[in-house]
């Protein structure tokens, strides 16, 4: 029974790597080190998604802790998301607070997405995809800055940086998820875990009124394990869940204001470090 789940296992990391590298080839960026690190990391990652009853290839979300040095990967089963795996951030330079402007060596807060033209296997930070920054809010506040990463090479300015043997896990969850159908892989990024507690030791910090507004995000998620669709309205992220379209009640939600969210689309750009 053993011999017989080794070939099964063996024959699954053979079909998923020549599917990985047939589909990647046509859609999205390879190079020969993604591959090789694919390779490497692919007979780990089964058994251990495996051991969770998850699978390569599932859809992705990702959270980011400043604070706690923390990224986060879930992975989705059915209408919800499950954790996978917690990673520690080897660096992330800055303080807690938004990025506003080129070369300030802050990190980013606040919702992106990562597409198939945001990885880039040929990094000279060994594997990366970029964040989008700015996006839809960060520009309607006028905040700049390019090329903001999530990489390997544990050195950052702005980015967070990882050591390259968790990065290669990691890129290769999120290039999987890409190549198996997800157009957009969601990250958010929270200067610290939005709790009661962590708030109140803040709540004298300039940043509050920002913070409380991705607390709303982050109390969604925290609710039922499911991210939701983010708009940016009037320069504040607003937030469409599926709880009530799979639960009962109104969709879209309404806002404060007692307007409808609407749905709009948002150009990214292509990573490129």
């Amino acid at each position: 029974m053993r011999t017989f789940s080794l070939i099964i296992l063996f024959l699954s990391i053979i079909f998923l790597q020549t599917t990985h590298m047939s589909v990647a080839g046509n859609a999205i960026p390879s190079s020969n080190r993604s591959e090789a690190a694919y390779k490497r990391i692919a007979p780990r990652l089964l058994k251990n998604m495996k051991n969770q009853d998850q699978h390569l290839g599932d859809s992705v979300f990702i959270r980011i802790f400043k604070q706690e040095k923390q990224l986060e990967i879930w992975l989705r089963n059915g209408l919800t998301y499950r954790l996978f795996k917690t990673y520690p951030i080897c660096y992330n330079s800055g303080r807690l607070g938004p990025k506003l402007r080129e070369g300030d060596k802050q990190s980013p807060e606040g919702f992106y997405t990562v597409g198939a033209k945001q990885l880039n296997p040929n990094s000279s930070y060994h594997l990366s995809f970029n964040l989008g920054y700015p996006n839809e809010y960060d520009r309607s506040r006028k905040r700049t800055g390019s090329l903001l990463m999530v990489h390997g090479r544990c050195s950052s300015a702005g980015c967070f940086a990882m050591t390259d043997f968790r990065m290669d896990e990691i890129y290769a969850v999120v290039e999987s998820a890409i190549i198996s159908g997800q157009h957009q892989v969601p990250v958010h990024i929270f200067p610290f875990k939005m709790t009661r507690a962590n708030m109140l030791m803040h709540k004298n910090s300039k940043w509050l009124p920002f913070w409380k507004n991705l607390k709303e995000g982050f109390d969604y998620f925290e609710g039922h394990h499911a991210p939701p669709i983010v708009t940016v309205q009037d320069k504040r992220y607003q937030f469409i869940t599926f709880r009530p379209l799979l639960f009962g009640g109104d969709f879209p939600p309404r806002t404060r204001k007692g307007k409808y969210v609407r749905f709009k689309r948002h150009s990214r750009r292509t990573s490129t470090l």
